[in-house]
């Protein structure tokens, strides 16, 4: 039968216990057992840390016996006396001291753990998430899960500061469309009819603008019926803020006041201010991605103009097609790469859309995959506007613009890795500005909203919105940190017509309108102040800051990528009686 803690309360935490000659109760698992006969040292372990307790031959022998038979991961209270160690430890804050144990209680005893609880683990993911209470016992997630709630804390106290309201929005909602699959919840009182878990608060927090609330955050829980991967979960958690009786300029700098003090107050780094801007053209055309990675150069360049007289097809054709020839000088990467690990980047270029890859790798002497279609001078001058020198490996592409930006984008990402020349610790914010209103859907010949229907365009743009779409641009704006998108913001339409119109480029019909937005369609015929807002993913930012590979490693309870969970193997099936009780019959096909 276990012990009960009657007559002891904690008084430290096992980190805490730092000064000799002090009484102290401490309580957590046990980490390791060490018994060398007359001499027992448990180390105890909980949230904050561990602290080595003690037993010799002055210690009461039914303690010392209770002792003896103690094994990892059993639940203890042990009371004591603090002393130094004899043999210190620099590694541990409690390495300098030990607990002289005078009374212990063991709470809870614990069978053989599947795998062993310790802060570096080869054990598969799998069964680690199937037993998933046992890994969040290991130090490193413990304290991912740590400076998680230290982000929450600062965030709402940033906000709070700053004037502005937590307000709840509903977890049951409208089904409304906003790029991906809802999560739907069956009603029993309305048979037929759905809930949908919320992709973002999106459409109340403007209402909450309407109504009149003017500074509005949340910590919002999201769902997205969407496939996983290592930055995407379905359920997360988004920093939801509206601002009313600003402009963009007021809205970022809130934010980057925001990032400031979380960095600053978490990890204790200065980032300066104000953050720096790239227009998505600037981006896209600079590092092919609209979330660049600006830690490193590495940077795409147009050579169109030095190779327009070359006499080599793939140049040629390109061109001729109205597309472009540009190219990434991956500085020092000759050595690297030879041509066995060239030939591997050219297969991963045809597998991204590409349909080939030229290069000139300059180890001594030039080596270029064209040499014989140039003339003399011409490798001379691809060089000289590549700002290519001896060591530096020089990669090509000519395709349709959109194809060469990608495929370069993702091949200077893949080179900076293999070369090691991404700083660990350095944190570069960046404002994305000026992003497109519509996209071309090239499979259905249709330009297709970039953003929720009711994003601002640029005022300069409405002109083309019913002419020329590609021309308009949308004041909406990503906030991205080291090449991952952290959060993406917008002006929202607060003129009815405009609205409408908007509705009308979008191809949506009165009915369709009516059905999905009626209610906010008609909040804004009793006016609506200007306002726009953001979401920031609070997951996505708390995997950077913690130097985690995935959102696993800072979710408490994840899922895996088919949206199950392993630990508590959910979804489950559910009886045919509460399926009637909801007008719900299966036809599930194989």
């Amino acid at each position: 039968m276990a012990d009960n803690m009657k007559g002891l309360k904690r008084t430290h935490y096992c980190g805490e216990v730092t000064e000799a000659g002090v009484e102290v109760v401490v309580g957590g698992f046990a980490d390791r057992v060490r018994d060398k006969g007359g001499l027992i040292f448990i180390v105890l372990r909980d949230r904050t840390g561990v602290v080595q307790l003690t037993f010799d031959d002055t210690t009461d022998r039914e303690v010392f016996e209770k002792a003896a038979s103690c094994k990892s991961e059993y639940v203890l209270m042990a009371k004591g006396i603090v002393q130094q160690r004899e043999s210190v430890n620099d590694k541990l804050k409690t390495g300098q001291v030990e607990i002289a144990v005078t009374d212990l209680r063991i709470l809870s005893k614990a069978q053989t753990t599947p795998f062993e609880i310790t802060n570096e683990t080869k054990v598969n993911e799998e069964l680690r998430l199937k037993y998933r209470y046992l890994d969040l016992r290991r130090a490193p997630l413990q304290q991912n899960i740590i400076m998680r709630h230290e982000i929450a804390k600062v965030t709402r106290e940033y906000f709070y500061e700053n004037g502005f309201l937590e307000i709840e929005t509903p977890m049951m909602m409208k089904s409304t469309p906003e790029g991906a699959r809802d999560y739907l919840i069956p009603s029993r009182v309305h048979n037929g009819k759905f809930y949908a878990l919320p992709q973002s608060p999106q459409i109340y927090k403007q209402l909450l603008m309407i109504a009149g609330y003017d500074r509005y955050i949340q910590l919002a829980r999201c769902f997205r019926d969407e496939d996983l991967r290592a930055d995407r979960q379905p359920e997360f958690t988004q920093i939801d803020l509206e601002m009313s009786f600003v402009d963009e300029t007021d809205i970022q700098g809130c934010v980057e006041g925001y990032i400031q003090k979380l960095f600053k107050d978490v990890m204790g780094v200065d980032i300066p201010l104000p953050l720096p801007k790239l227009t998505f053209a600037d981006a896209m055309n600079r590092y092919g991605s609209d979330k660049p990675d600006t830690r490193f150069g590495f940077e795409i360049q147009d050579i169109s103009e030095t190779v327009k007289d070359i006499d080599f097809v793939v140049f040629k054709n390109a061109l001729e097609e109205g597309g472009s020839v540009r190219a990434i000088n991956v500085k020092g990467g000759a050595a690297t790469y030879t041509r066995k690990e060239i030939d591997k980047l050219v297969e991963h270029a045809k597998g991204i859309g590409a349909k080939g890859l030229a290069y000139i790798r300059w180890a001594d002497e030039p080596n270029c995959s064209f040499k014989k279609f140039l003339a003399e001078g011409e490798l001379e001058r691809i060089c000289s506007a590549t700002d290519a020198e001896n060591g530096d490996l020089v990669l090509i592409c000519a395709d349709k613009t959109k194809t060469v930006l990608s495929v370069l984008g993702a091949l200077r990402l893949i080179a900076a890795k293999r070369l090691g020349v991404i700083p660990e610790d350095k944190y570069n914010f960046l404002w994305i500005v000026e992003m497109p209103f519509f996209e071309y859907d090239e499979e259905n010949g249709t330009w297709v909203a970039a953003h929720h229907p009711f994003t601002m365009p640029m005022d300069e743009c409405i002109e083309y919105l019913d002419s020329e779409p590609g021309k308009v641009r949308a004041k909406a704006w990503d906030l991205v940190l080291n090449g991952t998108e952290l959060s993406s913001g917008s002006m929202r339409i607060t003129d009815f017509e405009l609205q409408q119109k908007m509705f009308e480029a979008l191809g949506m019909t009165e009915e369709e309108i009516q059905a999905k937005f009626g209610f906010l369609v008609d909040a804004y015929r009793y006016a609506a102040p200007p306002h726009g807002g953001m979401g920031i993913g609070l997951d996505r930012l708390a995997m950077i800051m913690c130097k985690a590979d995935s959102l696993k490693d800072v979710t408490a309870f994840p899922k895996v990528q088919n949206a199950s969970e392993l630990m508590s193997e959910c979804p489950s099936a559910v009886d045919d009686e509460s399926l009637e009780v909801l007008g719900i019959k299966l036809d599930i096909k194989e």
